[in-house]
């Protein structure tokens, strides 16, 4: 498919000079970073996510569950 696109032009020298060094072709060059980006960008937000998820929830114990636990270990002699 093609596509035009507004890159500054620092950023098309720079990639015009990689392709050549690659032998690639500028649309390689292009599919090849954009491919590469979204590979990248497809996990951004879920330490987010997931931080906003555990951090509603607490590690704490219930104090009954914590006793019914403690009670059910035998005691031993040391």
């Amino acid at each position: 498919m093609k596509t035009a696109i507004s890159i500054p032009e620092e950023i098309f020298i720079s990639a015009e000079k990689l392709a050549k060094d690659l032998r690639i072709s500028r649309s390689e060059l292009y599919s090849q970073a954009i491919r590469e980006f979204i590979k990248e960008s497809r996990f951004n937000g879920v330490t987010e996510k997931l931080n906003k998820i555990y951090g509603r929830e607490s590690s704490a114990l219930n104090p009954l569950v914590r006793e019914a636990q403690a009670s059910s270990i035998p005691e031993e002699d040391w």
